[in-house]
């Protein structure tokens, strides 16, 4: 299975985010272990970075994308793709770009908290808590 993972659940693990950083991290700790194929949109990349780093944390951020990289692929997109995400009938161009992104490497689902956004996307969305429970194994509660 392909899923595309959202830039929200990189930054709920980064920052442990409560409630969401369980699921959240059991999802990077499932696509490291090559449960399923992980992908990232390239702007996730900028995203992430530009809202988890300071000039005190930027060493942390670098080292935790580098660390990502290790086992979640970059989807391949590229001017085609954007071009298509601006036909998309979604109101957040940003989240339209991860659809994209999810397009080019046959994602079977976006892993997300916001699946509201995603309503109309192509490719279904998912929570971090669903994916996980309903693809990778129950946690307890």
């Amino acid at each position: 299975m392909n899923a595309l993972i959202d830039t929200d659940v990189l930054i709920d693990v980064a920052l442990n985010r409560a409630p969401h950083a369980r699921y959240s991290a059991q999802i990077l700790d499932a696509a490291q272990q090559r449960r399923f194929k992980s992908y990232i949109a390239w702007h996730s990349i900028a995203n992430f970075y530009y809202l988890v780093s300071s000039p005190n944390t930027n060493k942390a951020a670098k080292e935790f994308i580098r660390d990502l990289l290790q086992f979640v692929a970059i989807a391949a997109a590229g001017t085609e793709d954007a071009v298509y995400a601006l036909g998309l009938p979604m109101a957040d161009f940003e989240d339209a770009l991860q659809v994209a992104a999810a397009r080019v490497c046959n994602s079977d689902y976006i892993i997300t908290r916001n699946v509201k956004h995603f309503k109309k996307s192509p490719i279904p969305a998912i929570t971090p808590k669903s994916f996980y429970k309903q693809f990778i194994k129950p946690l307890p509660e």
